[in-house]
C-alpha cells in the first residue's frame, strides 16, 4: 500500500510574542524563526517519521527547493512534487508564551495546481492505496473524484476550513480527520454530539475529532473509540494536528488496529507540542516507541 500526499509547502515565518497581536496594536516579537512548512509539508514528514512510504505531490515556486530538500532528507519520495513559476506560499505565524498560534496563509504556488498535473500523479497510484489531503491547495474536488474512480482510499483533514469544502464530494471521503472548528463548519453549526452530526453526513466514513488538550474520538458505521491526551507542559501547538494526522495513516497503512493508531497518534502529537516549529518539531518513530514502551504500551508496528 502507497500514501501519496497532494498538499501544500510553505516557507514557515515564525514569531514569538508575548500575546497573538489584537486589531490596531502593534507588538515586538522576541524571536524570528524561518521553517519549512506547509500542512501538506507537515503531514508528509509526520508520516515519513513514523515510518511509511510516504509520496508527496505539490508545487513550490523557486524560492522553495529547500522545502524539497528538507522533506527528501526525511525519506518523502518528491518526484511528483513540481517547481512552477511564482512565489512558494508562505505562511506568518505568531506563537504565544502558551504555545497557541494564530496563522496568516498566503497560498502562492499552493494555489496553481493543475489537473494534468492531478493526472499524471494519479496514474502511478491505484487499488486500495492512499490519497491524503487537506485546504490548502486548489482543484480538491478534482483530486477526490479522480482518485475515486481509480480506488484509492480518500483522506480528507479540510483544514484550514473554509465553505468550499461544503461542495466537495465528501461521500467519498474514508478518512475524515477534523478538530472541533472545522467540524462545526462541516455540520453548519455548533452541536452537543459533534461526531453523532458528522456521522449523520458521512455515514460511511471513518471519522477522527481530534479535540487538542481533551484527546481524540473515532467513529465508524461499526465502532467508537476515544483516547485521552496526555499531560504535557507545549510551547507550540503547530504541527500537533499533522503530527496526528500522519501517525494515524501510517498506522493504518501498516496494519495497525484502530485502538494502537490513535494512541500512537495521539501520543506522537503530544511529543510534537514540547518542541518549537513545525516539521522540526514532529518526533521519530525510535522517539514515540521508546516513550509508548517507557510507559507500557505495547508496540504492535
Amino acid at each position: 500500500m502507497k500514501i501519496i500526499n497532494y498538499g501544500s509547502l510553505n516557507i514557515d515565518l515564525v514569531y514569538q510574542v508575548d500575546h497573538i497581536v489584537q486589531p490596531g496594536e502593534t507588538i515586538a516579537s522576541t524571536e524570528h524563526q524561518v521553517f519549512a512548512g506547509g500542512k501538506g509539508a507537515n503531514q508528509s514528514a509526520a508520516l515519513a517519521r513514523a515510518g511509511a512510504s510516504i509520496f508527496h505531490a505539490g508545487q513550490i515556486g523557486q524560492d522553495g527547493q529547500f522545502l524539497v530538500d528538507k522533506l527528501q532528507g526525511l525519506g518523502v519520495d518528491m518526484q511528483f512534487t513540481q517547481t512552477v513559476a511564482g512565489h512558494t506560499g508562505h505562511a506568518l505565524i505568531q506563537v504565544e508564551k502558551s504555545g497557541q498560534n494564530s496563522i496568516v496563509l498566503y497560498p502562492g504556488t499552493n494555489a496553481t495546481q493543475t489537473r494534468a498535473h492531478i493526472d499524471a500523479t494519479l496514474n502511478a497510484f491505484g487499488q486500495g492505496d492512499i490519497l491524503l489531503l487537506q485546504n490548502e491547495i486548489n482543484e480538491i474536488p478534482y483530486l477526490i473524484e479522480k482518485a475515486a474512480a481509480r480506488g484509492l482510499r480518500i483522506a480528507l483533514n479540510p483544514a484550514p476550513f473554509s465553505p468550499e469544502v461544503l461542495g466537495y464530494p465528501l461521500e467519498h471521503i474514508e478518512f475524515l480527520i477534523v478538530n472541533e472548528t472545522e467540524a462545526e463548519g462541516l455540520v453548519g453549526s455548533p452541536s452537543e454530539d459533534l461526531m453523532a452530526s458528522l456521522a449523520q453526513r458521512l455515514p460511511n466514513a471513518q471519522i477522527l475529532l481530534t479535540l487538542g488538550e481533551k484527546g481524540a474520538h473515532y467513529r465508524s458505521a461499526q465502532t467508537q473509540h476515544y483516547i485521552a491526551a496526555l499531560r504535557v507542559e507545549a510551547v507550540d501547538t503547530t504541527a500537533a494536528g499533522d503530527t496526528f494526522s500522519g501517525y494515524f495513516l501510517a498506522a493504518i497503512a501498516a496494519g495497525s488496529r484502530v485502538e494502537m493508531a490513535l494512541v500512537r497518534a495521539t501520543h506522537a502529537a503530544a511529543l510534537c507540542v514540547m518542541q518549537r516549529g513545525a516539521i522540526d518539531s514532529i518526533p521519530n518513530k525510535k522517539y514515540v516507541d521508546k516513550s509508548l514502551q517507557e510507559k507500557g504500551i505495547t508496540n504492535e508496528i
